[in-house]
Formats: structure tokens, C-alpha cells, sequence
């Protein structure tokens, strides 16, 4: 189309790669994302998918799943190119004399997530807020913040609804994600007041007409986060931890004990220093990054799914399993 020969302004809905790895190829772009998407941008740059994909070979079953999921893509040699903007809450331009308004409506999926709402055309674009005919997948929630995104797309007076994954569609398309996520919700808060593990509710809650929508074993993922959210469990310092590991493969620093990398913060040296333990090794002893991460393929293989490596509950997930 020859108006879009030049963008001026791209717009990053949230962290995920598949939404932001390409930045580099606007030229001269603004790049407009919120201020928590773009802290989470810098989380997990490209070269950290690539050294991931790189060792998958070594990594068991989890390794066959990287290769399956991330095989096919080249992540060596992108840019990371980060927002040239930020806002929180609301940002309105003018686009082609058109208004555009972005919205915060993070966490949901991811931390950051944004709605960008074309006025005049009666358009919106979700972002990850909504997949159309495809299980959503909840790395960050709270749920609470994903049903009211949904609830505000319902409300909002629009023609057309374009959804982060799959085809194009309107508002009923929020409705039934919306449906989704209250109905995972609550069978999961029926478990977790029996008593249940999050892996077993994750098998038991029947998905009825939402089994037919792609990548269905996300319920494991799902349940798994609300099962967090339920407790009011910190993962802050696994989370850290989790970073940690990604930018020593990141970096590809296989001489470097991952302990360098956790100076000066105690918690987190101590839980890496109990991965190392765990292996029937010193604790202090210098450790290649490959040690502690074929350490969590093996505890994913025991029965705690964390699949995609671009998140950092795998760390959470090992923990649950041993």
C-alpha cells in the first residue's frame, strides 16, 4: 500500500518478541509503547531466544519442545531497537489527521499491555488482550486486569476488533475470551479450595466448546497463574533469578560462574547456589550457565510446565515439581 511506504509511528501493544523483535526494521520510526512494556522489552532481547534455541539439543524433551516452538525462526543478528516513547494510562495522536488513542490496560498478559483505539475508523487493535479462536495464555495476570481489558473492548464503540492472534473480528470476540478467562477462574478457585495441585486441576477442569480453540493445554499455564495469584505468593525473587539465567545465556557467558552475576543479592545467590546443591554439587562452585538450565528441562520433565522460555516462571515451576 503505498501510504504505508513510510511509518512514521509503530506502536509496541506489549513485550512478547512476536510483537516487538521487528522493530528495527521501521527505519525512522517513533516507537510508542507503556512505560511497563518497554521495562519488560529489555527483559528478554533477542539473543536470548537465539542461545536458547542454540542449546536446545542438550535440553531433553524441554529442548525438543524449544525446537518445535522457535526452530523455525532466526533470532541471531536482530536489534533490539526499544521505544523512542513511553506514556502510563493514556496517549492520544493524530495519525494521517486520523486520532489514534492508546490505553494501558497492563497487567493482563503481559505487563504492559496497551489498546490502540483509531476513533475515527471504529477500529481497535488488542495486542494479545484478545486470541480469537486460540487459547489465551496468562504469563502475567492478574486475571482481574485481563476480564476488565476485556470488559472495556465490549464497551467500546467499534466496528472492528483486531486481536493479537487470529482472524479479525468484534466485540463479541472479547465477550468469549472474556468467558474464557472467568470460567478457567473460577474451576481453578474450586480447586485450589479442595486442596488440589495446580498440575492435577489443570488436568481436571473439563474445557467443554473451549477445548476446540488452539494450543488448549495452555490451561496448564493458566491454572499454574492463577493458582499464584490465589496464594499471594512473591516471585520476586525468583523471578530475579529466572533474569538472571536468561542474560547469562543471553550474553553466552559459559565461562563465568552465574554467581557473578548475583553479587551483592543474597536471596538469589542462595537459590542458585541450592540448583547447584541439588545436583550433588559445592555450593559456590563456579557453574556454566548450561548446568542450571538443563537442570530446569529436567524438572519441566517431571510434570511442571513452564514451556516458553521468553517468561521467567520456569524457575517457580522447577521449584513446585521438586
Amino acid at each position: 500500500m503505498p501510504a504505508a511506504r513510510r511509518i512514521g509511528t509503530l506502536v509496541n501493544t506489549h513485550a512478547n518478541g512476536d510483537h516487538c523483535y521487528g522493530n528495527s526494521l521501521v527505519r525512522g520510526a517513533a516507537i510508542l509503547a507503556s512505560k511497563a512494556c518497554a521495562e519488560e522489552m529489555a527483559e528478554v532481547p533477542p539473543a536470548v531466544l537465539a542461545a536458547f534455541v542454540e542449546a536446545a539439543p542438550g535440553l531433553g524433551r524441554a529442548g525438543e519442545f524449544l525446537l518445535r516452538a522457535f526452530g523455525a525462526f532466526e533470532f541471531r543478528g536482530i536489534e533490539p531497537a526499544p521505544p523512542t516513547e513511553t506514556f502510563e494510562g493514556e496517549l492520544e495522536r493524530r495519525v494521517g489527521g486520523k486520532r489514534v488513542r492508546l490505553i494501558e490496560v497492563g497487567p493482563a498478559h503481559t505487563k504492559g499491555d496497551v489498546l490502540v483505539h483509531s476513533l475515527d475508523d471504529r477500529v481497535v487493535f488488542t495486542g494479545d488482550i484478545l486470541f480469537i479462536d486460540g487459547t489465551p495464555i496468562m504469563w502475567e495476570g492478574p486475571v482481574a486486569g485481563w476480564i476488565r481489558a476485556c470488559e472495556r473492548i465490549e464497551a467500546m464503540d467499534v466496528d472492528v476488533v483486531v486481536p493479537g492472534h487470529g482472524p479479525i473480528t468484534d466485540r463479541s470476540g472479547a465477550r468469549r475470551v472474556r468467558e474464557y478467562l472467568v470460567y478457567v477462574r473460577d474451576e481453578a478457585r474450586r480447586r485450589f479450595d479442595a486442596g488440589m495441585s495446580a498440575a492435577d486441576a489443570a488436568r481436571d477442569v473439563a474445557l467443554g466448546d473451549f477445548s476446540a480453540w488452539g494450543d488448549a493445554e495452555r490451561i496448564v499455564v493458566n491454572v499454574d497463574t492463577l493458582y499464584r495469584e490465589f496464594s499471594g505468593s512473591s516471585e520476586e525473587v525468583l523471578a530475579t533469578a529466572m533474569k538472571t539465567l536468561i542474560r547469562h545465556v543471553g550474553t553466552r557467558a559459559r565461562t563465568a560462574p552465574i554467581q557473578d552475576h548475583l553479587k551483592g543479592r543474597k536471596s538469589e545467590m542462595e537459590f542458585i547456589n541450592g540448583l547447584v546443591a541439588r545436583k550433588g554439587k559445592e555450593t559456590g562452585v563456579p557453574t556454566p550457565y548450561n548446568d542450571a538450565v538443563a537442570e530446569l528441562a529436567r524438572r519441566i520433565d517431571a510434570g511442571s510446565l513452564r514451556m516458553d522460555p521468553s517468561n521467567f516462571d520456569l524457575l517457580r515451576a522447577m521449584v513446585a515439581a521438586g
